[in-house]
């Protein structure tokens, strides 16, 4: 059974609790000749939502012709709505949460449902965890590489860290603010270039702010393999090793070390990249994922692993369903194998 852990969903039931009761959030839909956009009070415009987002059966099709059994499925990041205030944004949280979950159980067998929490108040998303994995039977949960401009490192987000530890739930981490001042405006580069670097920053916040070190029962899997990080990682060694008191003054154990604690997915374009990083930080550290729907997703994600050079048949079934298996095995509450 193959899993992919990066596919994106905004269930038909959502937009339509938002077109007739977002206010209770401080969320407006808005429709015109684009489609449909989402406000978020403080938070500016996103969209247009593409209708494929909820469209059950095309995702179906979709996975059929790729060969991919079980989706993961998450939400468009950009409606982590982290710029709500606690109050709306907590109940935003839950109300997505049930409608994800519900959603998942229309098609028996082929989702799994990682939900969204609150970061914007870390005691609240510490809960929202709790109820979503132990409640709703979710597997996770994904997460943003800042809390609306802030690092994931803060101490205030603890609580989170905390929980997510203790349930050794699956944190989906993906990049979602482009990185300020960097001009990456034009081109198309906040996407090719702002993404990956996005998600280098959150990783390095993750292995020096001492997080990963801190929390060792952690399920951390980064989007598109890790951003940069597999190609700097031994500039991080050396910064650790030749600067000390600068780089380490949080953490003890190698960033080399601390960077195979996490899980990275397959979203790189390129076999000889993918090949790399099977290499560094080895095949039980990479899983499947496609960023489905949209164009800069891998389409036929199986064959993308297949393509691997060199990898073994093992390695092969463990980047394909052996390492999200034994993720879901290691919950310490039962997940709902929808």
């Amino acid at each position: 059974m193959t899993y992919d852990v990066h596919a994106h969903c905004i269930p038909t039931d959502l937009i339509d609790l938002l077109r007739s009761d977002g206010s209770q959030f401080g969320i407006e839909v808005v429709e015109d000749d684009r489609g449909v956009s989402v406000l978020l009070a403080g938070g500016g415009r996103l969209g247009p939502l593409r209708g494929i987002l909820g469209d059950v059966d095309a995702r179906l099709r979709a996975m059929d012709a790729s060969g991919v059994d079980v989706q993961l499925i998450s939400s468009w990041v950009d409606l982590t709505a982290y710029a709500l205030d606690p109050g709306p944004g907590a109940a935003y949280s839950r109300r997505f949460n049930r409608i994800l979950t519900d959603e998942t159980a229309r098609r028996p067998g082929r989702f799994l449902a990682l939900g969204t929490v609150p970061l914007q108040d870390p005691r609240a998303a510490a809960e929202e965890l709790r109820f979503a994995v132990e409640d709703l039977g979710m597997v996770g949960v994904e997460i943003a590489t800042t809390v609306d401009g802030t690092a994931l490192d803060q101490a205030d987000l603890e609580p989170f860290w905390e929980t997510a530890a203790a349930l050794r739930c699956l944190v989906l981490i993906h990049p979602c603010d482009p990185l300020p001042g960097a001009d990456l405006g034009r081109n198309f580069l906040d996407n090719m270039v702002g993404r990956p670097a996005e998600s280098t920053v959150a990783i390095g916040h993750l292995i020096f702010g001492g997080i990963l070190e801190r929390h060792p029962d952690l399920v951390v899997c980064v989007v598109h393999g890790g951003g940069f990080v597999p190609f700097q990682l031994g500039r991080m060694q050396r910064g650790f090793d030749a600067v000390p008191h600068m780089s380490a003054q949080n953490i003890s154990t190698p960033p080399t070390e601390l960077a195979r604690r996490l899980y990275y997915d397959t979203v790189l374009h390129d076999s000889r990249a993918l090949a790399f990083l099977v290499n560094l930080v080895g095949a039980d550290r990479v899983v499947m994922g496609t960023d489905y729907p949209f164009e800069m997703g891998d389409p036929d994600p199986v064959a993308t692993v297949r393509s691997i050079p060199d990898l073994s048949d093992e390695d092969r079934h463990l980047i394909l369903e052996g390492n999200v298996e034994r993720i879901l095995g290691n919950l310490t509450t039962d997940h709902r194998a929808i």
